[in-house]
């Protein structure tokens, strides 16, 4: 049996996720994952590929709306409103796609370029501003927040597991920024599954996770290695790319928790 052992949130995006019990899901994704972004002086997004001490900002819900602490001056701490303090729009950049976003404040705009030491800001995406995820793979015109391309990654335990043992030292699964977590099954499980049911809610696996630079930055210190990648290089390399995970999109509106049970319903060919 299959059963959700852990799910994340990363209300901005490249900053440190969030481990929740439950998680709402919404027509592009779990609520409050990856609404936000800090973008450069071209509205393009940033990312930890670039920028690994993005990794050292965590980020953690409040009833206000967000508090990013950094994890080692953990003096330095932003509150960041649920409501953006100005009307001031920008058309920004994710990879090829443009959509709409809102600016937040000035105030947070000038913490987050003194942390990372660059000039940025922070936006936020609106309801209003629709996101397409790659037609390629679209089965119904399904929408996305600011997240790399698909609403939701799933990895199995199984498959960290795996790598784990062929590591010199084991990994944390954060190294791997997913949103769905589950344990039982197979190593690489996830590869084969083409359409699943959590809590009534319809999940189909569209397209492998290729990984990137980012998979090398430790989460806690931002320093980077060749670890994962120079050893799934060895058994999980396709076309020159290296797979880890699975991207999904989704049927259905509802809720999910750790502990729930994962219905196969089609596995790929």
């Amino acid at each position: 049996m299959l059963k959700v052992s852990e799910l994340f949130i990363y209300p901005i995006k490249s900053l440190g996720g969030i481990a929740v019990e439950t998680a709402n899901i919404t027509d592009r994704g779990f609520q409050h994952d990856r609404r936000w972004m800090l973008v450069d002086k071209n509205n393009c997004f940033l990312t930890q590929r670039d920028f690994p001490q993005m990794a050292l900002l965590q980020v953690q819900l409040s009833e206000e709306g967000l508090t990013v602490q950094h994890k080692i001056n953990t003096a330095e701490i932003v509150n960041i409103p649920a409501f953006c303090k100005t009307e001031e729009r920008a058309t920004v950049q994710v990879w090829s796609d443009q959509c709409s976003a809102q600016f937040i404040s000035s105030e947070v705009d000038a913490w987050f370029s003194d942390m990372l030491s660059l000039k940025c800001r922070l936006v936020f995406m609106p309801d209003s501003s629709k996101r397409r995820v790659d037609t390629r793979y679209a089965a119904n015109k399904e929408i996305t927040s600011l997240s790399d391309g698909y609403p939701f990654l799933i990895i199995g335990q199984s498959s960290l597991d795996d790598l784990n043992k062929r590591l010199p030292e084991p990994l944390p699964m954060n190294r791997f920024r997913p949103n769905i977590v589950f344990a039982g099954g197979e190593a690489f499980q996830e590869d084969g599954m083409k359409h699943f049911i959590i809590n009534n809610i319809q999940f189909y696996g569209v397209k492998l996770c290729a990984r990137c630079v980012v998979t090398t930055i430790n989460q806690d210190n931002s320093m980077k290695s060749k670890e994962p990648l120079q050893t799934l290089s060895a058994y999980r390399q396709k076309n020159n790319k290296i797979y880890f995970g699975q991207n999904l999109l989704h049927k259905g509106e509802g809720k999910i928790g750790v502990g729930d049970v994962i219905f196969i319903q089609q596995e790929k060919m």
